[in-house]
């Protein structure tokens, strides 16, 4: 480690005084060192130091080369990696927005969110897409963008997203046959898409999905059955946690302190009803980040929320199987969760926050449709 630090150090005074010929040589001199060796991700992290320092000096076309360099490079620093996916040209960004897997969902999210249709071109031809990405694309993505990632089969969509989809696809034949074609779409998601397309749409999904033709009547009933539970009573315990929470939060008392004793005390509804009020988000998606084994959504809406690690660390363990995280992979979490970006996680935040709108529409849509 001592090393790769003498060596950063050494470096700042070849780049301040070096011509753009000294700079490209000690960039891919530092490349090659870094992709030849083995070192610790602490080492890795300094790399990323040097060729970032190195990028901000070079012309666009070496960073381009530099970026697809990188983005099969499995062990390239996680600083570069960011640095070149968000980089205004898009000839140094889509190698590593489309190739490189040191790009987590939510840094993708954030792309999408303050980045050009052509990032979100690249990053809609990933080799895979989880849901929340392909939620953003789907409602910030122009027409190239929808149905390139509604033609990537390895994408992964919500709910959300395939009624996002749906209504794209109105007067965009080639969208609702993308749509139509897709082998993970849901039955009632198919019907309403069969409603709605042409007729020359519609003959030819019919004729290429006859496994789904006799689903399409009692998709309506599925619907309506997916609503009534979704929207159907609750049990006593979660009105009264309600009652409690709520006036705990007219009252300007709800905060992170609050939260952390419930998570400590395992109340799954107060914490529910708790951070649904305090990220103005539907008490669903919360208990969906609470109990997702992935966990990437609860960090991002913590950091968000400016709380600390002792305050997360409760919530992971809220809920997690048995309330139970080893400690290998509660490491890994926290690490995570220091890197992330505040800012970054709150934008994410604000698109979520601006879901809810469009998900309103979609129910009242699948209301119309179900009736």
């Amino acid at each position: 480690m001592g090393e790769v630090k003498s060596f950063l150090r050494d470096l700042d005074e070849a780049v301040s005084r070096g011509t753009p010929e000294s700079r490209a040589r000690a960039l891919w001199h530092t490349t090659d060192l870094m992709v030849t060796g083995c070192y610790s991700d602490d080492e890795i992290w300094t790399f990323g130091e040097v060729i970032g320092r190195l990028a901000d000096e070079i012309e666009v076309t070496a960073r381009a080369q530099l970026a697809r360099r990188l983005a099969r490079f499995n062990g390239a620093p996680v600083n570069i990696i960011h640095k070149l996916a968000f980089d205004d040209s898009i000839e140094v960004a889509a190698p590593i927005l489309q190739e490189s897997e040191r790009l987590e969902p939510y840094a993708l999210v954030a792309n999408v969110c303050i980045k050009s249709q052509s990032h979100l071109l690249a990053i809609s031809k990933r080799k895979t897409l989880d849901e929340m990405v392909t939620d953003v694309l789907v409602t910030r993505g122009n027409q190239e963008v929808v149905n390139s990632v509604a033609t990537n089969n390895g994408a992964h969509f919500s709910e959300f997203g395939f009624l996002h989809l749906i209504q794209r696809a109105e007067g965009d034949s080639i969208l609702a046959e993308h749509l139509g074609l897709r082998r993970d779409i849901p039955r009632h998601i198919f019907q309403q898409l069969i409603a709605k397309a042409s007729d020359d749409v519609k003959r030819r999904l019919l004729e290429e999905r006859p496994d789904m033709v006799e689903h399409i009547r009692s998709a309506v009933s599925d619907v309506a059955g997916a609503l009534q539970s979704k929207f159907g009573p609750v049990s006593r315990s979660y009105f009264v946690a309600k009652r409690v929470v709520a006036t705990q939060h007219r009252q300007g008392n709800l905060n992170e302190n609050s939260i952390s004793g419930y998570a400590q005390a395992h109340k799954l509804e107060e914490v529910t009803i708790g951070l649904s009020l305090l990220c103005s988000l539907p008490a669903d998606v919360i208990e969906r980040a609470l109990l997702d084994r992935k966990r990437e959504t609860l960090l991002i809406l913590t950091k968000a929320l400016d709380f600390c690690w002792a305050t997360t660390m409760a919530l992971l363990f809220l809920g997690a199987k048995d309330h139970r995280i080893t400690a290998k992979e509660l490491s890994d979490l926290e690490r995570e969760f220091g890197r992330l970006n505040i800012e970054t996680s709150r934008s994410v935040l604000e698109f979520y926050q601006s879901r809810k709108n469009i998900d309103k529409h979609v129910e009242r849509h699948a209301v119309r449709a179900a009736s």
